[in-house]
């Protein structure tokens, strides 16, 4: 039967991303990166999660830091959570765009597949940054034939309860949340 044991292939999880990821404001263990890695021991006890996620990251330290981690890491898998501080500092979209086309290419050409998290930002940017900023992530995701969450905070952005006093990071309380919303895309990757 050598099927049998296609449900617990070992693959390796790089996730780059923000504070969104860096368990930012909870205690160690909360996060949605922990919490995938929990839910990977039951169901691929041979996966294995690198959260190589800093809280303040843009896009243009992901494209910097990303080629050593490949390189050292070789993961199977590169979930790419960034892009949320590029717009709350304002930075130009078609920077942003170019270093993630460039992160795409990194981690593709490592052999790794690829998972984009899209990010909204808040509407008070003017609607047509908002706009273009948020179908960013699908035009790159279409483009690269790569994978895409569309909205991390998917069911989780309109409900103040589910966010710390800053109105950005989410509570502990949301990660298993947000959990729900990148593991329909992870898990397709981690048979093949």
């Amino acid at each position: 039967m050598p099927f049998a044991y296609a449900h617990s292939a070992s693959k390796s999880i790089l996730v780059l991303g923000d504070s969104l990821s860096a368990e930012y404001g909870l205690v160690r263990g909360q996060g949605w990166v922990s919490l995938m890695e929990k839910k990977l021991a039951d169901s691929n006890p041979n996966s294995t999660v690198i959260n190589a996620s800093i809280s303040g990251e843009t896009t243009s330290g992901g494209k910097t830091r990303l080629p050593a981690l490949v390189n050292k890491l070789k993961p199977d898998i590169v979930i790419i959570e960034l892009g949320g501080n590029d717009a709350l500092r304002g930075l130009a979209l078609a920077a942003s765009e170019e270093n993630f086309r460039a992160m795409i290419t990194t981690a593709k050409k490592a052999n790794a597949e690829v998972i984009l998290v899209g990010m909204r930002v808040p509407p008070n940017y003017g609607k047509e940054y908002t706009q273009s900023f948020f179908s960013l992530y699908a035009k790159l995701a279409k483009e690269q034939k790569i994978h895409l969450v569309p909205f991390l905070l998917e069911g989780i952005a309109e409900r103040d309860d589910l966010f710390q006093a800053d109105r950005i990071h989410p509570i502990a309380n949301a990660h298993p949340l947000i959990l729900n919303n990148v593991w329909p895309q992870l898990m397709p990757l981690l048979t093949k």
